[in-house]
């Protein structure tokens, strides 16, 4: 977008009501303050998160349980995965349903899911949803904008997160089983529930690629987090807002877990076992940490990113609607389409911020208005 001058309008002068209501904030002058929903108290939203978290929690257990043949395909030694994807579905339920009881956050689901599950939008754009699916959660192209190299590196730990999550959790809850065919091998058939899939060669190279994509993960996320690592202890932006728990903890969390998985397969074929069983004890606290620490840490974000689909396949398309389109306020510059802007001002009135009418004006506009009321308002008190 051009840059307008900062003449294209006059700016609020020191006695123009409108600069006070910028400074401080509050609403726009001749505008009475919309009426803000009665928030939720922090104990009813903890009883329903927690309801919610026992309910999923619960129906988790009864698919392991039926997935698994009434336990029969479940591998005991592989209990202590299990129950920390028990705990992971509690975590992530309880704190979903904390997040999307804030004003915002509610405003931001119910307007996604609307225009996700909206016929209308369908017909108009049937390939909109795809398109956004693909480009804004599986390629992550919002991150290309910022830098070609984090985007890369993005790219790694995700996909090779999301191979380790496809193959392990199944494996872990019995729903995935992998027998000899002929009692010594090297076939081996594949089933699902119960159900023979396919058969294949241990020996050839599907099979080789059956048995190694827990490694074949653990390289991708490797070489993405030691990018993310490196950074972290190079960059001075990132050092300077970074914390350890937060920022350096996921890091290191899922680079112990890639690790100490190619030490067993390392141990497994070139010291005959040697070390195993301690490798494994560590790799599967590694896991287990990792798993309960994913709804209260970083990798929420995980979870939260596909609610934020929906939101912008509404900006997609309000857009191609041919939706009136709003202008700054100051300087007439295109801002977005009016259902979009609409939108925003019932977040800000829903979280009680008494400036939505200030969502008519540009960033930048909004920017010289603001630097101004404080020099004319609080500057001033200085001379």
């Amino acid at each position: 977008m051009t840059e307008p001058p900062q003449t294209a309008e006059p700016t609020p002068g020191p006695g123009d009501p409108a600069a006070g209501a910028l400074a401080t904030g509050g609403p726009a002058p001749g505008e009475p303050p919309a009426a803000v929903p009665t928030p939720q108290t922090p104990a009813a939203v903890r009883r329903r998160a927690s309801l919610a978290g026992a309910v999923v929690s619960a129906l988790l257990v009864i698919a392991i349980v039926f997935g698994s043949r009434l336990l029969r395909d479940f591998d005991s030694a592989l209990l202590p995965y299990a129950v920390a994807t028990v705990f992971l579905a509690f975590g992530v339920a309880y704190r979903y349903t904390v997040w999307v009881s804030a004003p915002g956050a509610r405003r931001l689901f119910k307007q996604g899911r609307r225009s996700f599950f909206s016929a209308a939008n369908f017909r108009r754009a049937p390939t909109a949803l795809p398109k956004m699916i693909a480009t804004y959660l599986g390629f992550q192209k919002f991150l290309g904008a910022r830098s070609h190299a984090r985007w890369a590196a993005h790219q790694l730990v995700f996909w090779g997160c999301l191979l380790a999550a496809a193959i392990t959790f199944p494996l872990t809850w019995g729903w995935f089983t992998f027998t000899s065919s002929t009692g010594s091998g090297p076939g081996y058939e594949m089933r699902i529930w119960g159900f023979k899939v396919l058969g294949f060669d241990s020996l050839g190279f599907f099979g080789w690629i059956m048995f190694h994509g827990l490694d074949i993960a653990a390289v991708l996320v490797i070489a993405g987090a030691s990018y993310f690592l490196w950074r972290r202890m190079k960059d001075r932006g990132a050092i300077t807002g970074q914390r350890f728990a937060y920022d350096l903890m996921p890091l290191i969390c899922l680079v112990v877990i890639s690790v100490t998985g190619l030490l067993l397969t390392f141990s497994s074929i070139f010291l005959h076992g040697g070390g195993y069983e301690f490798l494994a004890v560590l790799h599967m606290v590694s896991v287990v940490f990792t798993l309960i620490y994913i709804p209260f840490g970083k990798f929420f974000h995980i979870v939260q990113r596909p609610a934020a689909v929906g939101m912008q396949l509404f900006k997609y398309t309000s857009r191609r609607k041919d939706e009136e389109v709003l202008t700054c306020r100051r300087c007439h510059e295109p801002i977005d389409t009016a259902p979009y802007v609409e939108n925003l001002q019932g977040t800000m009135r829903d979280l009680d911020l008494r400036f939505d009418t200030w969502a008519e004006y540009c960033p930048r506009c909004k920017r010289v208005l603001r630097g101004n009321a404080y020099l004319d308002h609080v500057k001033k008190g200085f001379k």
